[in-house]
């Protein structure tokens, strides 16, 4: 009668044991979901930031490319106000040597100079204009990939600080967990009579 009873005894500590190994178990297989998630959580993070990184190099890649296009009407302009300081240079030559025979075109020719010089005054005035516009759309830009920049630094540093106390909270429930765990196990082996230093 009394091996019977032992037997009951062992086959119920037995499978107190194995629940406890199924807790220990779907606690392990939840910390690895948790860190699973965790993980894509900080892959969709370092999407985002190579997103970003994508549009600030693009954003100044259109910088440049704004800054060589508003150099080369630049230099349109500095062409433009060449060619026609050099036509006006050549009309003032001529109109000097056909001053005494020619002096009703003379007049002619100043009134169409005075036409150029305002069609001139008013190309520099809108040059200036969309010198104005571009710099100013130059600026805006480069205030708002300063902004962006900012921001998604923000967003990192916010990510990571929450991922390392929410790494922090794990490792102190694995800790817990095991000391339970190694705690049980040496009551048990206390029970049977058994030292765990010895095993």
């Amino acid at each position: 009668m009394s091996p019977k009873k032992k037997t009951k005894k062992i086959t119920k500590k037995k499978q107190d044991r194995f629940a406890g190994d199924n807790d220990l178990e779907a606690k392990y297989r939840r910390s690895v979901l948790d860190v699973a998630i965790l993980q894509d959580h900080i892959a969709v993070q370092c999407e985002s930031v190579r997103t970003v990184q994508s549009d600030r190099i693009d954003l100044r890649r259109r910088v440049r490319d704004m800054e060589q296009k508003l150099q080369h009407e630049r230099q349109d302009h500095r062409d433009v106000n060449s060619n026609i300081s050099r036509q006006y240079k050549t009309m003032q030559t001529e109109l000097t040597d056909k001053t005494k025979r020619l002096e009703k075109e003379v007049s002619q020719l100043n009134e169409e100079l005075a036409l150029c010089q305002e069609e001139l005054r008013k190309e520099k005035g809108e040059r200036e204009k969309m010198e104005q516009e571009k710099d100013a759309t130059i600026a805006e830009l480069q205030r708002k990939l300063d902004n962006m920049e900012t921001d998604y630094e923000k967003i990192l540093h916010d990510t990571l600080d929450s991922l390392t106390s929410q790494l922090s909270v794990a490792r102190q429930r694995w800790e817990d967990t095991s000391t339970t765990f190694h705690q049980n196990s040496q009551g048990l082996l206390s029970e049977f009579g058994l030292n765990a230093l010895d095993i």
